[in-house]
């Protein structure tokens, strides 16, 4: 259960994670914050990214083969980047309509399962 939790947790964690980060872009598109200065904007993000932390800490903590989970260091940052990747491109493409998938992110969404492979090789 303890892989499933922080699997679970890191998809949280960076859906706030890529709503901070890209978020205000939307925000913008839609003329929402057009006016705001950037220290709002970094704000408005920071408070976002309070509950991607809040996540993502128990995650790791969760995971870590060190604290009794099933995972290393290593393995936590490969599950974590594929997991970022997958909510990013999702994001993306149905967010924002001028984004697109061409072959050359196929071909970089397999060598991150490559990666995945090769990291949990004994």
């Amino acid at each position: 259960m303890k892989a499933f939790y922080t699997i679970l947790l890191l998809v949280i964690s960076n859906i706030f994670m890529t709503f901070a980060w890209y978020g205000h872009l939307k925000l913008s598109d839609m003329k929402i914050s057009t006016n705001w200065p950037l220290y709002v904007i970094i704000l408005f993000s920071w408070s976002i990214a309070l509950f991607e932390y809040a996540c993502q800490v128990p995650a790791n903590r969760i995971g870590f083969v060190g604290n009794g989970g099933p995972f290393t260091l290593m393995q936590l940052k490969v599950i974590q980047e594929v997991i970022t990747l997958v909510v990013f491109t999702v994001f993306t493409t149905v967010l924002f309509k001028g984004e697109s998938l061409h072959w050359n992110h196929f071909a970089a969404f397999g060598c991150l399962i490559l990666a995945v492979y090769f990291v949990f090789m004994k």
